[in-house]
């Protein structure tokens, strides 16, 4: 009998269903449901619960909180994509009249415009919105702690400011442009702003006994951009394959990418744990795997997403507990279990259909001094420059269209790689932001910077 590719192993399932259970258990959570999903669909559900003989499934809404947060990102990364603003912009072109229209767009989705972490007044996540009806009572006296773009601080009221943007620039309120933008075409049917049943209560559970106290469940008004949403892990597993494909309805997997790339400078201590944030995304590393998405918690609820990029996998956890269970840890923890259990089966190498000469021509071993790297023109139709042997800056680099490419990633993001050519056509060397290479080492028929000594290279005699 032939297994499905998309069914996991036995084996495979029962390590999920055990790490569940533990983290409910230890964690002391009413309920804890979780998800995973490889290749875009989603292989394996599972749930734990304190009612004996019951348990929610894929269809039952948890709060997610900041997790809210990527689902307004993407939404502003779509205004830019249609030119409507550029993430460069400062907030007063758009939104005047805030007081704090020197922060720019893309500083407040990666959390770098020094505005504060929360709202004045009472906690906002506990109390109703209606009492902070304009952005003037979102931001407070003091708004700005430091000056913008100089450090990672996590900011709530940000997120509101990035909602009215959205709201200003859509002429519509975020609620009904996210349903209709994202919701909507992404089948998100179980995701949305007020809870709709099936839904999970909010608990707090005592932290010295087995007992519960329910939690308010409050509309935050003008902070739901920053972390109102509802949503399953049915829905959620969807959204992460999304977030790693992209859908050109909603948000191409290019600007996907961007959103997934380190935009925020932090403290050492982040720096030392392996975290990074994004545009409304976080990066963490646990166990050598570098996870992106992101975390969320409201009171009487926990969520997490997170994506393995390389392995294809990510997973959902939600708890509706206000403390308790560590849903990244276990999150990641389920990413692991299928990545190391059923590692993914690349697909069959194939060779291209068309190849350009001229860019086979460019193809092979390059020196830059004496440092040797390696051109290669790969299945995608980028070229790959990276060095022959140990680690060192490495890139993929895409066409222009004008016999020119311009860096993907790493130090020679964005950076532009040029073939120059003799007289006769033929390729001298190649010019990627001044630095030439060659394909001898220091060779002296290029235009090698500081000359080359015309007596060549030489033994000690």
């Amino acid at each position: 009998m032939t297994r499905s590719l998309e069914e996991l192993l036995p084996g495979t399932r029962r390590a999920l269903l055990h790490r569940i259970a533990v983290a409910q258990a230890e964690g002391r959570a009413p309920s804890l449901v979780a998800a995973v999903v490889r290749d875009g669909t989603t292989v394996w559900t599972g749930a734990r619960s304190s009612v004996e003989g019951h348990a929610p499934d894929e269809n039952v809404q948890y709060r997610i909180g900041s997790i809210t947060k990527t689902f307004t990102a993407v939404l502003v990364l779509r205004l830019r994509d249609e030119g409507a603003l550029d993430l460069g912009d400062p907030l007063e072109k758009h939104l005047p009249g805030t007081g704090v229209g020197e922060v720019t767009v893309a500083e407040l989705l990666a959390h770098t415009g020094g505005l504060a972490a929360e709202t004045p007044g009472p906690w906002w996540e506990r109390s109703p919105g209606s009492l902070r009806p304009e952005l003037t009572d979102v931001l407070g006296e003091r708004p700005l702690l430091t000056p913008p773009g100089r450090r990672f601080h996590y900011s709530n009221p940000g997120y509101a400011l990035l909602g009215a943007l959205i709201e200003k620039l859509r002429g519509a309120s975020w609620e009904d442009v996210l349903r209709r933008e994202v919701l909507e075409p992404l089948g998100l049917h179980r995701t949305s702003v007020r809870p709709q049943a099936p839904n999970a209560g909010g608990w707090a559970v005592h932290p010295w006994a087995d007992v519960m106290l329910p939690e308010p469940i409050e509309d935050l008004g003008r902070m739901a951009p920053a972390g109102q949403l509802w949503s399953t892990t049915g829905d959620l597993a969807r959204f992460a394959a999304f977030l790693l494909n992209g859908d050109e309805r909603v948000l191409s997997a290019e600007s996907l990418r961007e959103m997934r790339t380190p935009s925020a400078p932090h403290e050492a201590a982040d720096v030392a744990s392996g975290y990074a944030y994004c545009l409304g995304m976080e990066i963490r590393r646990r166990n050598g795997r570098s996870l992106v998405g992101h975390t969320g918690s409201l009171p009487g609820f926990l969520a997490c997403l997170m994506i393995s990029v390389e392995d294809d996998v990510a997973a959902i956890t939600l708890a509706n507990s206000t403390s308790g269970p560590l849903l990244f840890p276990l999150a990641a923890d389920l990413v692991r279990i299928v990545a190391e259990a059923e590692p993914r089966i690349p697909a069959p190498w194939k060779p291209l259909h068309d190849v350009d000469q001229s860019l086979l021509e460019l193809t092979g071993q390059w020196y830059w001094g004496t440092h040797a790297f390696a051109l290669r023109l790969t299945a995608d139709g980028l070229l790959s420059l990276g060095p022959l042997t140990g680690a060192g800056r490495r890139s993929r680099f895409r066409a222009n269209g004008d016999g020119t490419w311009t860096g993907l990633e790493g130090y020679y993001a964005g950076e532009l790689l040029k073939a120059v050519r003799r007289p006769d056509g033929s390729v001298g060397h190649l010019d990627l932001g001044s630095f030439v290479f060659t394909r001898q080492p220091y060779d002296e028929g290029a235009p090698v910077p500081g000359g080359v000594d015309p007596e060549g290279w030489r033994g000690i005699g």
